[in-house]
């Protein structure tokens, strides 16, 4: 599999940026992960890194597409972030990673970091936030282009560290993810490109950078003094 990738990861107006981005190819295909970290005063730094590092690593060891799999290596990671809090750091992070093989792939994910699934010209799937406004879009209290705008739209109802036991969502897929453009990527990103945006930007781009490039002047003009850290990786998987 000759996947191709990009990524960006940007502090915004904040004093750090605690998001962590990673991707490579693996000798089965293809690997990537987005973390968010949350906390404060660097220790979010600190909680995403440590997810990342744990889930790659962890997968480096058993490559198996699993659900079984994929969702030990995340309870390994929140044990990781758990050991290392403190009654004054309570480290959390989001994560979200797209893992590839020659005939199945799958997203997994925690929070509201998200993947988005592109294929021949639409958007064939994106993961469910695990946040008060993807709750209340799910209830039919507001529409999904309102969980942007939400008053609720950063709390998150699941996160690596929160809680002893992790619940994930997994999304397997049996056969070649050939032809499909994916995007995983931090709230701080998604919130300020619209779905029609990216897949406009994704059909006229012939690499994952040119496409990221695209997405990110329409954030340059939407951000303001409060932005937050915007993190993301942009992944062609050719036919």
């Amino acid at each position: 599999m000759r996947a191709r990738a990009s990524g960006c990861s940007f502090q915004g107006s904040r004093k750090y940026n605690e998001d962590t981005i990673f991707y490579e190819e693996t000798d089965t295909g293809f690997l990537a992960a987005v973390a968010d970290g949350l906390g404060g005063h660097g220790g979010g730094a600190e909680a995403s890194d440590a997810a990342v590092r744990s889930f790659v690593q962890g997968f480096r060891e058993t490559p198996q597409i699993t659900e079984e799999n994929l969702r030990s290596l995340l309870e390994q990671a929140n044990r990781i972030i758990r050991d290392r809090q403190t009654e004054r750091q309570k480290m959390r992070t989001t994560f979200v990673s797209l893992v590839c093989g020659e005939k199945e792939w799958a997203a997994v994910h925690v929070g509201d970091s998200r993947l988005y699934w592109f294929q021949n010209g639409f958007l064939r799937f994106r993961t469910l936030d695990h946040s008060v406004s993807q709750m209340a879009a799910l209830a039919g209290e507001i529409g999904e282009e309102q969980i942007r705008f939400h008053e609720d739209r950063n709390k998150v109802l699941r996160a690596l560290g929160g809680t002893e036991m992790v619940r994930p969502d997994i999304m397997r897929q049996e056969g070649s993810p050939a032809g499909s453009a994916f995007l995983l990527c931090t709230d701080g990103f998604w919130e300020n490109v619209w779905e029609d945006e990216m897949l406009t930007d994704l059909l006229k781009s012939g690499t994952p950078k040119t496409w990221l490039s695209y997405m990110l002047a329409r954030i340059g003009r939407r951000m303001d003094e409060k932005s937050d850290n915007l993190s993301a990786v942009a992944v062609f998987i050719p036919e």
